[in-house]
């Protein structure tokens, strides 16, 4: 599980800002929401527009775009480097968590991207750490050849010491490097966006969803799912084995589904095609998840999606959201001025189930 991650002079962060998920308190309700050993897994990130949540977001899933031959942005370098410091790096540090190992997984690039950086402590002791030319291997954990050191301290071509020791040595499948592969593998961020399908990870290339739900014999499946969520009822034809796109009937007549479908029945038809994935991933950040849904929808899905083994994060403007029968004061978290943290951090006031959360942002309780 992630447990914390920093950030300093990416995009529209001059400044480090760090989010720690192992800060939380002692509620008795929406349990759920926290793991066993004490970490956030389910939370909703407001913040006004401009205050950095997409930006925020999509520095945690720099390291999928190190580490993973997952699907990243076309334009994710678009602006990679806060505008004021081009001079300097961009520094991301991840702590993770797999079973009784503390990972610690820091690294820093250049605006082009280049790694410069990049250290990797267990449990606090030093595994690995490259600094410009500078190397440290703990080479009696993976014995790594003179030449092979010689050539990685001069080597131009932006290799990390982690996927070079995870693509040259033997590891045993437990090893903590291997459960820090399959974490990253598995993370997950999307957006529905006018143009389609926008994503992050978990995935080599873009699937055709309509295709997708066809070939799998989901289009009942789909169609209950509408229902249930949205209260929209369909009637699909029966596709024929080689379709790629669904239709609806309408007096005996067929219509296209994508061409009578709003903005937000597109979105819940790209939240579908995830949902029928998302139970294989570690790390979920849905961007943006209700920017075109009506608020009990997005309520519905939120409900929906916190049922999920996942780590999994929203980030949204709609406040109604920020109430404790869907989630609790730690886990709703407020991004503003290069700072994130839980409305719980924001106030001295003990907050109870009894209270109006939305009602107490509002009102300017937590400093917004």
């Amino acid at each position: 599980m992630l447990l914390k991650f920093a950030v300093t002079n990416y995009r529209g962060f001059a400044h480090t800002i760090e989010w720690d998920l192992t800060k939380h308190a002692n509620y008795d309700f929406n349990t759920a929401a926290i793991s066993e050993d004490g970490i956030v897994k389910k939370g909703i990130i407001y913040g006004t527009n401009g205050s950095g949540k997409s930006n925020f977001s999509l520095a945690i899933f720099d390291v999928v775009t190190l580490l993973s031959p997952q699907v990243r942005k076309p334009n994710y370098h678009k602006n990679f480097i806060y505008a004021g410091g081009k001079d300097k790096l961009v520094d991301f540090e991840y702590t993770f968590r797999f079973a009784d190992s503390i990972i610690n997984y820091q690294y820093s690039k250049d605006e082009n991207e280049i790694l410069h950086k990049e250290c990797l402590k267990v449990n606090d002791a030093m595994i690995f750490e490259k600094n410009y030319a500078d190397l440290f291997i703990d080479r009696a954990k993976f014995p790594i050849s003179d030449a092979a050191i010689n050539d990685l301290k001069v080597a131009d071509n932006n290799v990390s010491i982690a996927n070079y020791i995870l693509a040259t040595l033997p590891l045993a499948e437990n090893h903590y490097l291997l459960k820090l592969q399959r974490f990253v593998n598995s993370m997950l961020w999307f957006r529905s966006v006018l143009e389609g399908n926008d994503y992050i990870g978990f995935e080599n290339t873009p699937t055709n969803i309509e295709e997708f739900i066809i070939k799998n014999d989901l289009l009942d499946d789909f169609k209950r799912f509408l229902h249930d969520i949205s209260g929209q009822d369909f009637t699909f034809a029966q596709p024929k084995i080689d379709d790629k796109v669904i239709y609806c009937v309408y007096n005996n007549n067929l219509v296209l589904f994508d061409s009578i479908i709003s903005t937000g029945t597109k979105a819940l038809r790209l939240l579908y095609y995830w949902l029928r994935k998302i139970n294989r991933a570690s790390f979920v950040i849905i961007d943006e998840f209700d920017a075109f849904y009506h608020y009990q929808l997005s309520f519905n899905i939120c409900k929906e999606l916190f049922r999920l083994p996942c780590q999994l994060f929203l980030t949204s403007h709609n406040t109604r959201l920020m109430n404790n029968d869907l989630l609790r004061p730690d886990c709703n978290f407020i991004l503003q001025s290069n700072e994130i943290k839980s409305v719980e951090q924001l106030t001295q006031k003990e907050l109870r189930f009894a209270h109006n959360i939305e009602n107490l942002y509002r009102g300017k309780a937590f400093g917004v």
